[in-house]
């Protein structure tokens, strides 16, 4: 649990947050008492909800190392969340110690808490900011002290894209994302959908989230294929995380990829 003394000043503790309650599914400590409520019952309607988001953690550690066998050195984490083992500095710097991250969550728990864990280390930082407002963020004089757009950088917006309505126009964001960043530049996504095995608990979790106050917009293939519109996939294009050049049979869902309920890629801006 955070410390309610620091947080009871900032956070609204009557409000649940998606960074929060994915702490919690994690087995993060990070969280509040609504958050938990809320994730309690999301877990009752999809059972497989903390093997989901450890599917996408297992993703996120992959992809990093991916991005940095291709040379990447630049990394930026949109909707980030709270610090967890295996956080992108974290693999990233052990890959190539020169790496520069920087995170970014629309959550201020999740941003103090990376601040806390990232003192003393100088080639990464986080800053408080909401994906809809891509522009402010890609001018952030935080951002701009440590990503230079001029070379490649490696975007991760994982889980985070569901959280955009239709009427908030992601592909506009992506696109926003895309004339940022420089050719050999990459972009990973994962993204919740009903396409997997619990089409059922799928939906009864985004009620449970919409009646929270946390709507979100599950899509099929073809919607998430056309937010990555100006980037080439790369093998093996638009699956489930646990089929994204998996490395190892111990990962979350590997033996059964259908159940992460969401779909994942990695695309490269030419």
């Amino acid at each position: 649990m955070v410390d309610a003394d620091w947080s009871a000043a900032d956070v609204d503790l009557t409000v649940p947050s998606a960074a929060r309650i994915y702490d919690y599914t994690l087995g993060g400590s990070h969280n509040f008492e609504v958050d938990r409520m809320v994730a309690e019952r999301i877990i009752e309607a999809v059972p497989d909800v903390p093997i989901i988001a450890r599917a996408n953690r297992s993703f996120l550690r992959r992809v990093v190392r991916f991005f940095a066998d291709a040379g990447i050195r630049q990394f930026f984490d949109l909707g980030s969340g709270i610090p967890t083992v295996g956080n992108v500095h974290e693999v990233a710097q052990k890959a190539a110690p020169e790496s520069r991250v920087v995170y970014v969550d629309a959550d201020p728990v999740a941003v103090i808490h990376s601040k806390t864990m990232l003192a003393g280390n100088d080639q990464a930082t986080a800053i408080q900011g909401d994906i809809r407002d891509v522009d402010r963020i890609l001018t952030d004089p935080k951002v701009r002290s440590l990503i230079d757009f001029g070379q490649p950088v490696g975007v991760l917006a994982l889980l985070v894209l569901h959280f955009i309505s239709d009427e908030e126009q992601p592909e506009e964001i992506i696109h926003k994302l895309w004339e940022a960043l420089c050719p050999g530049s990459y972009l990973a996504i994962s993204h919740g959908t009903t396409l997997g095995e619990n089409k059922a608990g799928v939906e009864d979790g985004k009620q449970i989230l919409s009646q929270s106050t946390i709507n979100v917009t599950w899509r099929g293939r073809a919607e998430i294929a056309r937010i990555l519109k100006g980037f080439e996939l790369v093998e093996p294009g638009l699956v489930f995380p646990p089929q994204w050049r998996p490395d190892s049979p111990g990962d979350a869902l590997s033996d059964q990829p259908e159940r992460a309920n969401t779909l994942g890629a990695v695309g490269v801006r030419h």
